[in-house]
């Protein structure tokens, strides 16, 4: 079973930057379609970027485009998170996900889930 582990979470202004990683062991990040998902309080968790098996380049939510660019390294197994311009909605728990292997898509059914790092934007 792969093990996710997120970090970076915390606090930020709003219009600041926060990187999230996750951390996967022990098998490739790469051989997997792997995702990013938040929950804020009182809503539904939702997607944010997805990679599939064998993309190279990431599919961002459009309530997020422009704002959050999702990446993976591969020497260190780990993706990422950049957050730009933080809002006030942007608040919520954030979990990174991984189905597969050889998986191509993200969905709210992902075979492995990290526990999730807090992202708090106040000012």
């Amino acid at each position: 079973q792969l093990q996710l582990v997120e970090s970076g979470g915390g606090l930020v202004q709003p219009g600041g930057s926060l990187k999230l990683s996750c951390a996967g062991s022990p098998y490739p990040l790469k051989a997997y379609a792997v995702g990013w998902y938040r929950r804020a309080p009182g809503k539904q968790r939702e997607v944010l970027g997805c990679l599939g098996y064998g993309e190279i380049n990431p599919t961002m939510t459009d309530s997020v485009k422009g704002r959050f660019t999702m990446s993976r390294d591969d020497a260190k197994n780990t993706m990422y998170l950049q957050m730009n311009n933080l809002r006030l909605e942007d608040a919520a728990e954030y979990y990174c996900a991984a189905d597969g292997p050889y998986g191509s898509t993200c969905t709210q059914l992902m075979a492995s889930w990290g526990k999730g790092t807090p992202v708090t934007v106040s000012s």
